[in-house]
C-alpha cells in the first residue's frame, strides 16, 4: 500500500488535487480506464441487482463517468455525484447518459427518501477521512453521508464502496460510522492473499441483513482474510491487512523483535517463551 505521502488524499483536497490536468488524465489513460471498468463491474456484482431489470443507481464520487459508462452498459440510469468541477466538466465533455451533481458527499447527499435501488463507489470513500478544513471532523462527515444514503435507498438495496484503506483504523472508523447510520454488512476483500490484486469492498445492506458475498480467489473457509461481516458490534480490522491484532501474542513478539534489531534491551516475557521467572521476596 501506498505510503503516507504518496497517497493522492493526502496531497491536497479532492476537487484541488483533481484539477483540469488531472482529470484529463485520469480519464485518458487506458490502464486506468480497463481497471475503473473491473472495479464497477465487480461492485455490480455485489449489489446484487435483479436480473434483467434496469435499476436506478448512485455513484458516489463518479468523476469522469467511467463507472457509469459501466453502468449505462448494463442497462441501468444513475445519478453521479463528484466534489471536483473539472472531474464532472469532462463528464460533460464525454456525454455520459447519467445525471451530474457537484456537491461535497461529506455535508450529505440531497436525495428523496428511497430513491435509489442501490449505490456504487470506487476508490473515493477514503477521501472522507481527512480534514482538509478545520471545521471538518471525519467521523461526523462520514456519518452525516452514511445516513443521508441509508435514507435515499430503498429497503433492501445494498452500497458497495470500493476503497483503498490506509490502515486498519480508518476501516474501524467507516465501518462504525456505518453501523451508527443504520446499515449492516461487512467488508469483501478480493485475493486476500495477493499484495498486488488485492482489493476492499464495503458491502452494505440497508434495512435488511443479507449474507456477506466470499471474496475472489479466497478459498472456503477463508472468513477472517477474504470478508469481515459486522451487525451492532464494532470490530478491528488488523487481519484483513495480514498483521497481528493490537496485544496479541504474534504482535508482542513482533515488538520485541523490532526492539532487538534497534539494539534496545528487551526484557523476557515469561508469558510468551515458557520460562519461569524468579519469585521476587
Amino acid at each position: 500500500m501506498a505510503t503516507r505521502t504518496g497517497r493522492p488524499e493526502h496531497l491536497a483536497p479532492p476537487e484541488v488535487f483533481y484539477g483540469e490536468d488531472e482529470a484529463r488524465k485520469y480519464t485518458q489513460n487506458s490502464r486506468m480506464i480497463e481497471i475503473q471498468t473491473q472495479m464497477s463491474e465487480r461492485a455490480v456484482e455485489l449489489l446484487h441487482l435483479p436480473e434483467d431489470q434496469p435499476c436506478f443507481l448512485l455513484d458516489v464520487g463518479c468523476g469522469s463517468g467511467l463507472s457509469g459508462d459501466y453502468l449505462s452498459e448494463e442497462g441501468h440510469h444513475w445519478v453521479g455525484v463528484d466534489i471536483s468541477p473539472a472531474m464532472l466538466d469532462v463528464a460533460l465533455e464525454r456525454e455520459v447518459e447519467g445525471d451530474l451533481i457537484l456537491g461535497d458527499v461529506g455535508a450529505g447527499i440531497p436525495f428523496r427518501p428511497g430513491m435509489f435501488d442501490g449505490c456504487i463507489s470506487i476508490s473515493a470513500l477514503q477521501w472522507l477521512c481527512n480534514a482538509d478544513k478545520k471545521s471538518h471532523s471525519p467521523p461526523k462527515r462520514l456519518y452525516k453521508f452514511f445516513s443521508s444514503l441509508y435514507a435515499s435507498l430503498v429497503r433492501g438495496a445494498r452500497a458497495v464502496f470500493q476503497l483503498y484503506p490506509e490502515n486498519s483504523e480508518q476501516l474501524e472508523l467507516i465501518t462504525a460510522q456505518a453501523m451508527k447510520a443504520g446499515f449492516t454488512g461487512g467488508m469483501v476483500v478480493d485475493y486476500p492473499n495477493s499484495s498486488k490484486a488485492k482489493k476492499f469492498f464495503l458491502c452494505l445492506f440497508a434495512g435488511v441483513s443479507g449474507k456477506l458475498p466470499m471474496g475472489l480467489g479466497a478459498e472456503q473457509g477463508e472468513t477472517t482474510t477474504s470478508q469481515v461481516q459486522f451487525t451492532n458490534a464494532r470490530l478491528r480490522f488488523e487481519n484483513l491487512k495480514g498483521k497481528p491484532v493490537k496485544r496479541s501474542r504474534e504482535w508482542i513478539l513482533e515488538k520485541k523483535e523490532r526492539r532487538r534489531r534497534q539494539g534496545r534491551t528487551v526484557r523476557i516475557d515469561t508469558k510468551y517463551t515458557g520460562r519461569k521467572r524468579k519469585p521476587r521476596f
